[in-house]
């Protein structure tokens, strides 16, 4: 395993009204984040939100190109980012607890905080399709280059970390400042780390190690 210390190089907000930072995904453009009852898109050249979507938004978000879907306590929805409309429900793994979220390979990949496990959910029907055990709390989800990685927090702990998508093992280790949570995770397919900052209200960019190679 390599064991580094994270590097973050940019943070967003805190945002006027936000008090908690959840979900976080990207779709190629904005970085969005879920805070509560909304989902923010955020321009990543100014760092202001530009807009948002009324949502139940208190856990993971993911995007599959056309469509986000959020985490809503014991459900996943489906949203048009457009409209806000919600397309469609699925339940979510083990009625409640999850907490990231992720879209790879046609399905999503749900985190579950306690349980520490990541399941691979159908997205049309919600059936868990396989799942990882990890060794921590399981936060934001994300896939990059056929690279699994999550976050986790623990008390003052938190890191983020590459797992084999097979066994779990841990390959990669970020380890984040002391006092500094990860809420939610995501990727812009290269070398930035999109964290959510749990209650700080802020979003953190993480230079993604270019060592990494996919598993």
């Amino acid at each position: 395993m390599t064991r580094s210390d994270a590097e973050i190089i940019q943070e967003y907000g805190p945002f006027p009204g936000v008090e908690g930072v959840h979900g976080v995904t990207h779709d190629g453009r904005h970085v969005w984040f879920a805070s509560g009852d909304k989902l923010n898109a955020i321009d990543p050249e100014s760092g202001r939100i530009i807009r948002a979507i009324d949502a139940t938004a208190m856990a993971g978000t993911a995007f599959d190109g056309e469509h986000m879907y959020q985490i809503a306590e014991d459900r996943i929805q489906k949203i048009d980012p457009e409209t806000g409309s919600v397309l469609a429900t699925i339940p979510a793994p083990i009625n409640g607890g999850s907490s990231g979220l992720a879209w790879a390979e046609g399905a999503l990949w749900v985190g579950q905080y306690r349980d520490r496990k990541i399941h691979k959910v159908d997205p049309e029907t919600g059936s868990i399709l396989r799942t990882i055990e990890s060794s921590r709390f399981v936060t934001g989800v994300t896939w990059v280059d056929g690279e699994l990685w999550h976050g986790t927090w623990d008390g003052d702990e938190s890191d983020l970390r590459r797992i084999d998508p097979e066994t779990g093992a841990v390959l990669d280790q970020l380890d984040m400042p002391s006092g500094t949570g990860v809420s939610g995770l995501e990727s812009d397919g290269g070398d930035r780390f999109f964290c959510g900052g749990g209650n700080s209200g802020t979003v953190r960019v993480v230079r993604r190690p270019r060592h990494s190679s996919a598993a």
